[in-house]
């Protein structure tokens, strides 16, 4: 009798296990065929939608491979220069009014666009290289009407991924990076360590990256941030070579710094300073 009961629970942890790995097994296939729905989080915009913006700007239409990525550029006379900006991933133009008027009121034009697949961009995000390829021909585009002593750019969270390797392989003024993460496989390994990173088809690897970066790096960071810890800025700082800036925003979150006084006395200093 003590026989088959021993056989009886070897077969049946047997059979557990089996089933335990088959479920991580679809655990990891799952996450791996849903990665664009997990990272992004994009907004259609039909294609006639008026954006509700008061102040006057252009909208503009590049053309890039698989897609047309939709553009809007606020400008003013006399501008101090230009604030390329790279928003988080579940923005949309439709806000750009509210991201771009920190800038606008210090003098700076502002040109602002949506990701493939995000608001009146057309095409979907299929991978990584070609998000990187669309940040460029934007920024080429900016090089149309600035000189790149004029370009900063700015990175706010999932947007921090394209701004730093455009910083690393341009030669802009400043590059600001509000709530930037060490990598993508940096807060898969803290959310899921059970997944294996291979997996990872986007690991926008902004630590490989900003050791390129010659201009001046500035860091915006609240210090209450449940979605990218503050350390996140701290790490990434450390793999940096150029001047660097870290500015803590205490009590900030993750998407709130711009209500922060701090945040903007901050950002005033660092936009009116003369390089």
């Amino acid at each position: 009798m003590r026989a088959l009961i021993l056989r009886v629970l070897r077969k049946t942890l047997s059979i557990l296990a089996m089933m335990a790995v088959v479920g991580y097994l679809i655990v990891c296939l799952s996450l791996y065929l849903n990665q664009e729905r997990i990272i992004f989080y994009p907004t259609v915009l039909a294609h006639n939608f008026a954006y509700p913006f008061t102040r006057p700007y252009t909208e503009v239409f590049l053309p890039v491979a698989g897609a047309t990525l939709a553009l809007v550029h606020f400008t003013q006379p006399n501008p101090r220069g230009v604030v390329l900006y790279l928003h988080g991933n579940a923005d949309t133009l439709r806000n750009a009014d509210t991201f771009a008027e920190r800038f606008i009121r210090q003098a700076y034009d502002v040109i602002l666009f949506d990701y493939r697949g995000y608001g009146k961009s057309t095409g979907d995000v299929t991978n990584e290289a070609d998000l990187h390829r669309d940040a460029q021909v934007v920024y080429d585009y900016v090089r149309q009407s600035y000189h790149e002593d004029q370009i900063i750019i700015y990175g706010h969270s999932l947007g921090s991924g394209f701004a730093v390797p455009l910083a690393a392989t341009n030669a802009p003024r400043m590059l600001i990076l509000e709530s930037p993460y060490v990598s993508m496989y940096d807060l898969a390994a803290q959310r899921t360590p059970y997944i294996p990173m291979f997996l990872l088809k986007y690991p926008l690897r902004s630590d490989q990256w900003i050791g390129k970066v010659r201009c001046p790096i500035y860091f915006f960071h609240g210090s209450n941030d449940g979605l990218i810890p503050y350390n996140s800025s701290v790490r990434l700082r450390a793999y940096s070579s150029a001047p660097t800036q870290l500015i803590q925003i205490d009590g900030g979150g993750h998407g709130n710094l711009i209500n922060f006084a701090a945040y903007r006395t901050e950002l005033d200093l660092i936009l009116l300073a003369k390089q």
